[in-house]
């Protein structure tokens, strides 16, 4: 069992969160959406305490406690003041460890999910990056929804969930970080006590999970779309990128701020303010184990789709063949620099970069160490970086009033 904790001076309140090591990616066909449909089941009660029970008693404290599931790993966390720190390791360690799943519960949350899955289909913007992983990465489970299909949902059992959880939410896969007002000594005896019934000490720790990069097939297809007669168009263009351990996710870094980063970047200049075309357009990468993406997201009116993607296609050509100038490096560095540091100014986000480095890489890393690597990023490393990336294949996701082929001449030139 793996505690991490991060004292920070002059903070009254904590955030405790437990990860575990597993995320749709784990999920067989079969099994798709059960990672996040178990995600809600555990709130729905435990051996000692009952979905009511466990949210007044949270109340009663003035804590929030919530969860989320990604593709790699699942957090849930509660935030309280400092000293109720105890009882809220006993109440999130009770809804990881002890849930009992009953019949009922699995049946009533099933609408739920299936509610979850409705208001996504509903949200374009978020519907688009959905098709983009389905484009990108294929027969790949990285493809697939975190939050299933309507037919999984609806016949998936409980026995198949609970099976599920027995194999996954165990001890030497979990870790439980805490940020904010906190004594590491006392975390891990509260931590000791909650979860003492539940360690076998003959197990081996999973520090770093999916560091197998095997199985990632071709694009299923290049262009993908999904009609819907919206208002706007939502387009997102990228490629496959990097591992997570890539020693040039930091180069990375640097190249998606200069590119679609922020107010001065490349993209937002040309697309936005230099022309009007769309009010949103970033940059973006995620990065898994054996495998990542890079993307460029854009919103706007249907009639200039293909203009956008013409655009955001050039730069990225420009980019590939003759990189970025030194003032754009150091402008982008400073950037990321800044939002690193500002994003860690509450005792949550200090909780999520414990726990998912942690759970991730098996390790930590301060964040003088990552600002030192991030600054010591060159204009060659970055150039080096993007005549490869960005002269890979490219996938094409939309939603809008379109079929696939009104983008074949723009994703042929």
């Amino acid at each position: 069992m793996r505690v991490v904790t991060e004292s920070i001076p002059g903070a009254h309140s904590a955030t405790v969160g437990i990860w575990v090591g597993v995320g749709s990616r784990d999920e067989t066909r079969a099994q798709a959406g059960s990672a996040h449909y178990l995600e809600h089941l555990l709130f729905k009660g435990t051996k000692r305490r009952s979905a009511l029970q466990i949210a007044s008693e949270i109340d009663a404290i003035g804590g929030d406690m919530n969860a989320f599931t990604a593709r790699e790993s699942t957090c849930f966390y509660v935030n309280v003041l400092g000293s109720d720190l105890p009882l809220a390791v006993d109440i999130i360690s009770d809804v990881v460890l002890g849930a009992t799943m009953r019949s009922a519960d699995v049946d009533n949350e099933r609408l739920v999910v299936l509610e979850e899955i409705a208001m996504r289909d509903d949200d374009p913007m978020d519907l688009v990056h959905e098709l983009f992983h389905e484009t990108l990465f294929g027969t790949h489970p990285l493809a697939r929804s975190i939050l299933g299909d309507v037919e999984r949902i609806e016949s998936i059992t409980r026995a198949q969930i609970a099976s599920f959880y027995k194999k996954h939410y165990r001890p030497e896969n979990m870790v439980v970080s805490v940020a904010g007002k906190v004594e590491h000594g006392a975390v891990v005896a509260s931590v000791r006590r909650a979860f003492t019934s539940a360690i076998d000490s003959e197990a081996e720790p999973a520090p770093v999970r999916h560091t197998d990069g095997g199985g990632f097939g071709d694009p299923e297809r290049r262009i993908r779309v999904t009609h819907r007669r919206t208002e706007q168009a939502h387009v997102v263009l990228g490629t496959r990128a990097l591992d997570r351990f890539d020693e040039r996710r930091f180069a990375l870094a640097i190249l998606e701020a200069a590119l679609g980063g922020g107010m001065s970047s490349r993209l937002f200049q040309e697309i936005r303010e230099n022309r009007g075309l769309a009010y949103t357009v970033y940059a973006y990468s995620t990065l898994f184990a054996g495998e990542g993406l890079f993307g460029v997201y854009a919103g706007c009116a249907p009639k200039k789709v293909r203009q956008v993607v013409k655009i955001i296609r050039e730069q990225l050509a420009d980019v590939a063949a003759n990189g970025l100038s030194e003032e754009e490096i150091a402008r982008a560095i400073g950037q990321v620099r800044g939002s690193l540091v500002l994003g860690l100014e509450d005792t949550g986000s200090r909780m999520v970069r414990l726990g998912q480095s942690e759970v991730s890489y098996g390790d930590h890393v301060d964040v003088p160490w990552l600002i030192d690597k991030l600054s010591s990023v060159t204009a060659a490393q970055v150039s080096s970086l993007a005549a490869d990336l960005l002269t890979r294949p490219q996938c094409l996701a939309v939603v809008g009033p379109f079929k696939e082929t009104d983008f074949d001449r723009v994703m042929s030139d």
